[in-house]
């Protein structure tokens, strides 16, 4: 649940951090690209607070390395937003799309008698690959292969070090 709560402590960064970049850019779609990127951040919000009340009845601690993941997911999602709508919404849904992965093995992993977290991470889940559909209606590209390769590896260390640290 600890690497969870990280994903959602980036979630938070890399939506607001977009929002931002977007409403920096000047473009006439920049309102509405940020209002997009926004509400999507709320729900991720909800998230959070469900995995740290989680990680709380579990006598479990978030990560001590937080402000470093929240500062790393706040640069890649201003960069990311700085690229452009269509570009900062592929980042969305490769990221979306990577979460929506990982909670499916770590729904496989979890033991069976624990339906709490079972419930949540089945609904961040679902929501995910929604924010993913949404912003591929919303024009996103779908963003070169190394890059998602890349996105992947700086993922795999990320919840490696969650895991632990």
């Amino acid at each position: 649940m600890r690497v969870n709560h990280v994903g959602e402590v980036c979630a938070q960064a890399l939506y607001t951090a977009q929002a931002l970049a977007a409403r920096q850019s000047g473009r006439v779609s920049a309102e509405q690209l940020a209002r997009h990127l926004e509400a999507a951040g709320r729900e991720e919000t909800d998230h959070l607070a469900w995995t740290q009340k989680r990680l709380e009845e579990l006598g479990a601690r978030p990560s001590y390395l937080n402000p470093a993941w929240y500062a790393g997911a706040f640069a890649l999602g201003y960069a990311a937003g700085r690229l452009g709508p269509a570009v900062s919404l592929g980042f969305v849904v490769e990221t979306e799309w990577q979460v929506e992965a990982h909670l499916a093995s770590h729904m496989d992993r979890l033991p069976a008698a624990d339906q709490a977290s079972m419930a949540i991470v089945a609904q961040m889940k679902e929501d995910e690959a929604r924010h993913a559909r949404e912003a591929l209606g919303a024009g996103a590209m779908v963003l070169p292969r190394p890059v998602g390769v890349l996105m992947a590896a700086a993922a795999k260390v990320m919840t490696t070090v969650a895991h632990r640290i």
